[in-house]
């Protein structure tokens, strides 16, 4: 996933989607599992998406070019 084409917002759309599919009693093993790696690479790519923003609000914040929240 490239990180200028990743979007937070399709991120947890694939993340709920992912959890129904988990759901299903009659999902394989080998299906739950790829479904799971595809989760946790997507909370981490959420993840680290949340972080650089936060970094830069932090940056921004200290430069006095927003208010404080």
């Amino acid at each position: 996933m490239a990180e200028n084409s990743f979007k937070l917002e399709e991120a947890f759309e694939k993340l709920d989607k992912i959890i129904v599919d988990l759901e299903n009693p009659d999902i394989s093993l080998e299906d739950s599992f790829a479904l799971y790696q595809e989760g946790v690479k997507l909370l981490k790519a959420s993840n680290d998406s949340i972080d650089k923003v936060e970094k830069e609000l932090i940056i921004l914040s200290e430069s006095g070019e927003i208010d404080e929240l």
